[in-house]
């Protein structure tokens, strides 16, 4: 799925769980298959990328554009950055017209706010859009242990048509590094929207043992 000209983009937003990784991963993978991204990142996501990895994301649109090429070293697909307040914004209209939504990570307050239908910044406001027009829409919620208002938040919008998806890790694939770990777990999340990204070792399986019926002779 490339960025032909005109193509839909798809949305990736990013509040303040801490996850922040996975989001950067998500970005650079998505370039690199040359698909045009729209990215609005939350104030409390900028203030998480500081605390924990001491990164100075900017809020204006265009340096956090410049950032992010620098940041990943991708030049291919398109990007466009947004302010976390920016409510006219193109993806806050359900006349843009994108593949879908994904927020990873997904804070529980987000969560919370989407499901009570109130959209205090953008991240909420073009979620609540992808919900009303039918769009895909993918919520990576990052918090554990979840209480019962998690649950009923996350029962709520999955009953509006919103797919969950926690970025749990697996071992089948036989991770041997952090960053192995991290691309398992982007590349997950976005086969639900159909996208192919990266390289994954994916399930065949277990391994046949010789003599096992199916098992060659070698």
């Amino acid at each position: 799925m490339g960025a032909a000209a005109g193509a839909a983009p798809v949305v990736l937003a990013v509040s303040g769980a801490s996850a922040q990784p996975l989001a950067q991963r998500a970005l650079q993978l998505l370039l690199e298959a040359d698909e045009a991204v729209e990215l609005v990142t939350s104030r409390g996501a900028i203030g998480v990328w500081q605390a924990e990895l001491g990164l100075r994301v900017p809020s204006e649109p265009q340096a956090q554009e410049a950032f992010w090429r620098e940041r990943t070293g991708i030049q291919s697909g398109q990007l466009r950055c947004h302010r976390w307040n920016d409510q006219a914004a193109g993806i806050a209209s359900g006349s843009f017209r994108t593949k879908g939504m994904v927020i990873l990570p997904a804070s529980m307050g987000t969560v919370g706010r989407i499901a009570s239908g109130v959209a205090l910044d953008l991240v909420e406001r073009a979620a609540d859009v992808h919900l009303k027009e039918g769009r895909p829409l993918v919520i990576c919620p990052r918090e554990t242990p979840w209480n019962l208002v998690h649950l009923r938040n996350l029962t709520t919008l999955a009953e509006a048509g919103a797919r969950i998806a926690p970025p749990v890790p697996a071992w089948y694939h036989q991770p041997q590094t952090i960053e192995d770990m991290v691309d398992f777990l982007v590349i997950r999340v976005f086969d639900v929207l159909g996208f192919e990204l990266g390289n994954l070792r994916r399930w065949q399986g277990p391994p046949q043992q010789p003599g096992s019926p199916g098992a060659r002779s070698l």
